[in-house]
């Protein structure tokens, strides 16, 4: 391998005394890295967060997200300078300004920074020269790369993100298959097994659950309605368990959705199955 590009090489600060790096990463409710592909005005709250101290004290922040699907490695999320404060903490209380001159580079260029601690802001003239270049993405990061249907176990708020980008190789992928599936609960363990047949493939039906949060299934419905869709986003977990060819007959599909049901007790006290 070659040596490492420095950071300073590619994207040069002149005052780095000026900045505070703001490290963003899984506030125990939602990841950023989810929340800047769903969409930049809630990625630009995280900035705008003051906590129970002013953590961002200085003229600019220099945003960096957890791209946690890789060790030690973070997304550029931008430089902002910081228009106003107010005392309010624990509120979106800081007024932010995205900084135009490094835009071309936010969502795009993936940072190498190995950070032993979990501080959310550290000095930038205190790591900038520990930061490196590990790659530069031709487009903004827009979500996960389509795993293959193998490897689809994913939290319902990162499939939030590839059905709310649209992102065309999922879609491909799963808008010609039919299949069944199972929604794990990972509060309680309860199991949905449910299937995708007839006219509408995985992608629809997934599509259902990512609009509603329980894709009216009679369980499901009642959770989310007492709960949020918050609790959607917290607490499923969809697997895709098997996949065919939209031409193979649905009793086929329907015949493993009852499989399924059986092996993962997913009727009675251990699921959301009431058939």
């Amino acid at each position: 391998m070659g040596a490492p590009i420095e950071l300073e090489s590619v994207l040069p600060i002149r005052d780095p005394q000026n900045y505070k790096v703001h490290l963003a990463h899984w506030n125990g409710e939602d990841h950023p890295l989810d929340a800047f592909v769903r969409d930049r005005n809630d990625w630009e709250l995280w900035n705008r967060w003051r906590p129970g101290r002013n953590r961002f004290n200085r003229q600019y922040i220099f945003s960096l997200i957890d791209f946690y699907l890789e060790s030690d490695i973070w997304l550029f999320g931008g430089i902002y300078k910081v228009v106003s404060r107010s005392p309010d903490s624990y509120s979106h209380s800081y007024r932010v300004q995205l900084d135009r001159a490094s835009a071309r580079f936010v969502g795009r260029l993936k940072v190498h920074f190995k950070h032993p601690y979990r501080e959310r802001s550290v000095k930038l003239e205190n790591v900038y020269e520990r930061m490196a270049v590990s790659e530069l993405l031709r487009e903004p990061y827009s979500g996960e790369r389509f795993p293959g249907y193998e490897n689809i176990n994913h939290d319902f708020g990162l499939l939030e993100t590839v059905f709310r980008s649209n992102r065309p190789d999922w879609k491909a992928a799963l808008e010609n298959v039919k299949g069944v599936y199972v929604i794990a609960d990972k509060r309680n363990g309860r199991k949905y097994v449910g299937s995708a047949y007839g006219d509408f493939g995985i992608w629809a039906r997934w599509g259902c659950y990512i609009g509603t949060g329980h894709g009216w299934n009679d369980e499901l419905t009642k959770l989310i309605r007492e709960e949020g869709i918050e609790y959607a986003r917290k607490n499923f977990r969809l697997s895709l368990l098997e996949y065919r060819p939209t031409r193979t007959d649905d009793r086929v599909i329907i015949e493993r959705e009852n499989y399924w049901k059986e092996a993962l007790l997913s009727r009675g006290p251990f699921g959301y199955n009431k058939n």
